[in-house]
């Protein structure tokens, strides 16, 4: 498994299904239609993701930590 970071070139919004996706060993697209499925159920969907957002780190600043 690969280290979480959102990654610059497959991003929609802000990249975080994309950084799952990768995490996972999934593509994108599945984990793009799990999350909207996810929102006709009730529970904080959009809130994780923007705490998810916030705090994942972009793959370009984590490249550049090291």
């Amino acid at each position: 498994m690969s280290s979480l970071a959102r990654p610059t070139n497959d991003r929609m919004i802000g990249g975080v299904c994309a950084a799952l996706a990768r995490r996972f060993g999934t593509s994108s697209t599945t984990m793009r239609v799990l999350f909207l499925l996810s929102c006709l159920l009730p529970g904080p969907q959009f809130l994780l993701y923007i705490a998810l957002w916030i705090l994942l780190p972009s793959e370009d600043k984590q490249r550049a930590a090291w």
